[in-house]
């Protein structure tokens, strides 16, 4: 995280300047939410396995063999209803499904990539702990390792994954060629499930370095587990957390080595930033000598966790520079996103006092990863017309967007896991997505965020939330690049009226998405009509210049700078 720093080397005013592209700015003023480079970048969330089967020569069909409670491939949950339908096996896709359409995911304005984890998980199903049932939670028995989230060995890439020619680095590689960096999921507190399988399962409860055993469950109950006695048992903390997953011990030095070793490793083949899961499981310190040791190898590395927790205070700390700076999920304006977007339709008002713009728990809420739905979560239940509102709001709003994969279609809309969400998307459903009115809707407004400073890492200035209207301005002038954005949203099902005139600067704002110029004059009102479920954006390349205006961003400087 970087810290929001106050320039007040000179007040003097700054000459207005006009035209199409970002002008050069006053040099003596900084005004930005944030200067980290992946708030440039819109990411596009993929559970890899469910994406698309590029290379169907990796399917790993016969995994689990004869055996029906262990085969790995293609397991329904029972109990779907008509016309329904979920699946706990693998279903193949993989880095060649994905590389195969990194145009289609840049092409709709996305610069990052994030995909489910890469290692080693087990080759059979589990049958332990819960049967899965259909829209049940916290089951595990049946499910396989499809999403990458059951590690055994972390040094080692999952061979479902991986084509002749294409491995993580390749993928990482031809990734960047389109545009898109990698963001790469990783684990650190919990391996596979480890116990009350109906006996012992190959890999299950077992953590290897690169083919060597290290640490084995022997499918007992934590609670049995003997760490000061049986070096196997030293990974592993003899309390339960999640289901039968294995809780490692974030307090054995070399467990921090084993995952320091790991992460590098992939870092090395080319992951540009990390999402860390269940970071809310281990302890502050432990995530502050990771990520110290992490930046060691790689300064700047940008990572962001996920605390699942709707609560600011509660996830918060992971933020402050103390505890290690990084960024999380921000789960609070989440529940209300689904409000206002889902199906409640709630007021504007309800996402205001969650921006937390000034002021709030957060070392910088500029750099939170902003989002609606997930694969942990029911995907968002909204009309077309809701995705698109949502879409409009997080491309403009303070924040990173994170799009969920097939959510460009609406894809298992309110589905949960068990139910749909994370079902296979498939390329007849990437080819067909292209015309859809929901991805037609985000490319448009993600190619303005792409091109936009103000909207990747600008100041925003509410005027007003309310209703089924949005008005406000995100502003950043650093480095010689200046630009204020005068977003106006309208989730109406009638054309909305706006007349904006507060902190309203004089000059020739260009309107981003609809085209033309509307001219300003001195303590003028910009007049607008905005189509149901739209959203326009109007643009003034030049320095702030207006007093109220200046007033605001610089008393927005102060209070971040005391952070």
């Amino acid at each position: 995280m970087r810290p929001l720093l106050l320039a007040a080397l000179s007040l003097a005013l700054a000459a207005c300047a006009h035209g199409g592209g970002a002008r050069e700015a006053a040099p003596q003023r900084d005004y930005y939410g944030t200067l980290e480079p992946m708030a440039s970048e819109a990411v596009y969330f993929v559970v890899t396995d469910r994406f698309v089967n590029g290379d169907t020569g990796n399917d790993q069909r016969e995994q689990g063999g004869p055996d029906p409670d262990a085969r790995s491939f293609d397991r329904p949950v029972p109990g779907a209803p008509a016309g329904e339908s979920d699946n706990i096996g693998y279903l193949g896709g993989d880095f060649k499904g994905l590389l195969d359409n990194a145009g289609y995911i840049r092409d709709m304005g996305f610069g990052a990539v994030w995909l489910t984890p890469i290692v080693d998980n087990p080759d059979e199903a589990f049958t332990g702990g819960d049967a899965v049932t259909w829209g049940g939670a916290f089951q595990d028995r049946g499910k396989t390792g499809y999403h990458g989230y059951w590690g055994v060995d972390f040094y080692r890439l999952d061979e479902h994954l991986p084509s002749p020619g294409l491995d993580f680095a390749g993928l990482a590689r031809g990734l960047k060629r389109h545009g898109l960096k990698t963001v790469l999921d990783i684990v650190a507190n919990h391996g596979s499930p480890s116990f009350t399988m109906r006996k012992p399962q190959a890999k299950y409860g077992r953590i290897y370095r690169d083919g060597e055993l290290v640490a084995d469950h022997q499918n007992l109950a934590p609670e049995r587990l003997d760490p000061a006695h049986n070096p196997l048992h030293r990974f592993f903390h003899n309390e339960r957390d999640l289901v039968q997953l294995s809780n490692i011990d974030d307090t054995n030095p070399a467990v921090m080595d084993y995952f320091v070793g790991a992460y590098s490793q992939w870092l090395d083949q080319g992951a540009d930033a990390f999402r860390i899961d269940t970071i809310r499981h281990m302890p502050l310190a432990f995530w502050r000598e990771f990520a110290a040791r992490m930046r060691a190898k790689r300064p700047g590395l940008f990572m962001f966790g996920e605390a699942f927790d709707y609560k600011p205070e509660n996830i918060a700390p992971f933020t402050w520079a103390g505890n290690g700076g990084v960024s999380v999920l921000d789960f609070p304006i989440k529940e209300r996103l689904a409000e206002v977007f889902g199906k409640p339709r709630a007021d504007y008002a309800r996402l205001e006092e969650r921006l937390y713009l000034q002021g709030g728990p957060y070392a910088n809420p500029y750099e939170l990863m902003t989002f609606y739905d997930n694969h942990d979560m029911p995907r968002l239940d909204a009309s077309d017309d809701g995705f698109i509102d949502a879409h409009n709001w997080l491309f403009t709003a303070r924040g990173i967007p994170v799009i969920y994969y097939g959510s460009e279609i609406g894809f298992e809309r309110g589905r949960a896991e068990h139910a749909g969400n994370r079902n296979y998307f498939g390329q007849a459903r990437v080819d067909a997505a292209r015309s859809h009115p929901i991805r037609v809707a985000l490319k448009r407004i993600a190619t303005v965020r792409r091109d936009s400073p103000a909207l990747q890492r600008g100041l925003q200035l509410n005027v007003s939330l309310h209703g089924d209207r949005a008005a406000f301005y995100r502003v950043y002038e650093h480095a010689g690049v200046a630009q204020i954005a005068l977003v106006l949203l309208n989730k109406g099902d009638v054309p909305a009226q706006f007349a904006v005139g507060e902190y309203l600067q004089a000059g020739r704002w260009r309107a981003a998405l609809g085209g033309g110029e509307v001219a300003v004059g001195e303590g003028g009102t910009l007049r607008a009509s905005v189509p149901a479920h739209g959203v326009e954006v109007y643009l003034l390349d030049a320095p702030a210049r207006r007093a109220d205006l200046v007033a605001a961003l610089d008393q927005a400087m102060a209070r971040a700078r005391k952070r």
